[in-house]
């Protein structure tokens, strides 16, 4: 994206980002290994159905948090986009209960969600603790900010 200001200055989006990147690569995989999956085979449908919407995850929750930018919003993103990660990693597992013929390029998914891993890790780690709304659910708080906390911007 251009800065309007100077339009020679490009200022980074969560597009950018090696996470969200990362998260490309991912669904471009998994399609490519999906489409091997026939159409005439009703229980591979659905798992196919199920590793694309995780795919898409990867992707669409990086994009939401970094919209959102609040703490509590970004975890929850977080939250989401680790369970879709680690669904993703085990359903290779069900590609081969129901006798899909191209189980092993699987691997790919797995060795390509090791690195998503790692950056999501850094991504986490980057997150501004002081930039939040309290969650009054109590999942999401910044460390040491319970759910029956102020608002920081009430405080004022």
């Amino acid at each position: 994206m251009l800065n309007n200001d100077n339009e020679d200055e490009y200022i980074p989006t969560w597009e950018d980002l090696p996470i969200y990147k990362k998260g490309k690569e991912i669904l471009e995989v998994v399609t490519q290994i999906i489409d091997l999956i026939p159409e005439d085979n009703q229980e591979l449908g659905f798992v196919k159905n199920i590793i694309f919407e995780d795919a898409l995850m990867l992707t669409a929750k990086v994009a939401n948090a970094e919209g959102g930018d609040l703490y509590d919003l970004r975890m929850e993103n977080a939250a989401i986009i680790r369970k879709a990660a680690r669904d993703l990693m085990i359903q290779n597992h069900n590609l081969d209960l129901f006798d899909f013929k191209y189980v092993e390029y699987y691997d790919i998914i797995r060795d390509l969600l090791e690195e998503y891993r790692l950056l999501f890790i850094d991504w986490v780690a980057g997150f501004d603790k002081f930039n939040y709304i309290v969650d009054r659910w109590g999942l999401f708080n910044p460390p040491g900010i319970g759910p029956f906390d102020e608002n920081p911007d009430d405080l004022y």
